[in-house]
């Protein structure tokens, strides 16, 4: 057995086992990623589920459990059985789909979960989470805690599942477990081949523009990076969203929970720049599975397994933002994500892909420089299931690291089951400052209180 030492989280490595899909009949093949996988970094990408103390079961009926189901699991997401690899003539990446197994890691904490500063992202879960290979398509990491809690982290890799697709992979593992059977609801759609390139492939210089290469002298170095940002994870109570959708809406126009939301970050961000700039920005990456019109593609992407987002930003003056009222603003978020006709987006942007393929690109908004730009990516339309059989998650969060090298201003926001937002924020200590500090304080800390795992402080009477 081996062990890790995180800071104050010492996790035990228990075991580490391959899990393969238990179909046989799966013939072994090589998966060519698509365009559209191309365009995100290659980063290791999460989803981190905690659980309370188990109310009628052990932790190693959880274990029993994932060793038992997960072969299911894979007969549906079989590349995730796979391994990420280069082919070496393109020089590509490719999943080599060969059924070599997903990685099943059993660990042990010896402290209990309400000890973990949760608030603070580097104090609590990217100290459980463990290291796994660059090639690794799929690591389940299931730690137990002192406390009798656990978590679960669903770790992969961003160039085989964005969000949506990461959300459809543990919402199918809960009903599997659950139930031993798929709902047509939580089928995964593998095909890849929806939107193909055109002969010869056509974009707009608008498109062309969005993307700049990824070099090293165009980013930030990652001291400066580490000196000047924090990680911080936050909640939204629904009771709040519902508050700042009803402040950003007017008749006739009802804002969006993101939009509301969007809003009230963009007004607290220019604040924070003053006069510092006489512009800021804020950015969206946006799931084009709701946005296609034509019904044929809406069909054929709805549970689609791969990349299906773009990235949407608009810049606006500090002072105009500050100005205007909160409507106005969720105004300026829904032009900026309704503005492009997305069935022609997606297919441009798959073109562009297919000319640019042997150089790595990010989203030009996106370098951190230029105005202050804060970007968002938020799981809030596609719910997560964490129920697979000992009860709802107390909280699920996405996890990457997609804000930490580009110097910018990044969330990413879960929906949780009772209408709660949980968001998981990389971000100038003045913006975060200000969002801890404004009232009603929209945005709280996570606490092991809030997530019911210590009994709320009871005020003492002096008397």
């Amino acid at each position: 057995m081996a062990s890790l030492n995180r800071g104050e989280v010492h996790v035990r490595v228990v075991s580490r086992s391959l899990v393969k899909a238990s179909d046989t009949t799966i013939e072994p093949h090589v998966l060519s990623v698509s365009n559209l996988d191309l365009v995100p970094q290659t980063i290791e990408v999460s989803m981190f589920c905690v659980y309370p103390k188990l109310p009628a079961a052990d932790f190693d009926a959880v274990v029993v459990a994932f060793r038992a189901g997960l072969p299911s699991l894979l007969n549906h997401f079989f590349l995730l059985a796979g391994r990420i690899a280069t082919n070496p003539s393109s020089g590509l990446p490719e999943v080599h789909c060969y059924n070599q197994g997903a990685e099943l890691v059993v660990g042990e904490a010896g402290v209990a979960l309400a000890t973990l500063d949760f608030g603070n992202m580097s104090a609590s879960f990217q100290r459980i989470q463990l290291p796994y290979g660059q090639d690794m398509a799929l690591s389940v990491q299931v730690v137990s805690f002192a406390c009798g809690g656990f978590t679960v982290a669903w770790c992969t890799n961003h160039v085989l599942v964005d969000g949506s697709a990461l959300s459809l992979l543990v919402r199918a593992w809960s009903e599997l477990a659950r139930t031993g059977t798929l709902s047509a609801g939580a089928r995964p759609n593998h095909d890849r081949l929806v939107f193909r390139p055109r002969a010869p492939p056509s974009y707009s210089a608008s498109l062309d523009k969005m993307f700049t290469p990824l070099e090293s002298e165009r980013q930030i170095n990652v001291l400066t990076c580490d000196q000047s940002s924090v990680r911080r994870l936050y909640y939204i109570e629904a009771s709040d969203v519902a508050r700042l959708r009803e402040e950003a809406s007017r008749e006739g126009q009802r804002a969006t929970r993101v939009q509301a939301v969007s809003a009230y970050l963009w007004k607290t961000l220019a604040s924070v720049v003053g006069t510092s700039d006489a512009h800021c920005r804020m950015g969206w990456w946006v799931d084009g599975r709701r946005r296609l019109m034509a019904p044929e593609l809406r069909a054929a992407m709805g549970n689609y397994v791969g990349n299906f987002t773009t990235f949407a930003a608009r810049e606006a003056s500090v002072a105009e933002v500050l100005r205007m009222p909160l409507p106005d603003v969720a105004t300026m978020v829904r032009e900026a994500l309704t503005a492009p006709a997305y069935d022609e987006h997606f297919q441009e942007l798959v073109d562009w892909a297919e000319e640019h393929k042997t150089q790595r690109y990010v989203e030009t908004e996106t370098l951190g420089l230029g105005s202050p730009i804060v970007c968002v990516t938020a799981f809030t339309s596609f719910g997560i299931d964490t129920d697979f059989g000992f009860g709802h998650a107390a909280m699920a969060t996405p996890i990457s690291a997609s804000g930490a090298r580009l110097s910018i201003g990044f969330m990413q926001i879960a929906a949780q089951p009772d209408g709660a937002w949980i968001i998981n924020a990389f971000l100038w200590p003045q913006l975060a400052a200000a969002l801890e500090a404004d009232e009603p304080r929209f945005f709280k800390p996570v606490t092991a209180e809030y997530l019911g795992m210590v009994s709320p402080k009871v005020q003492q009477s002096r008397l």
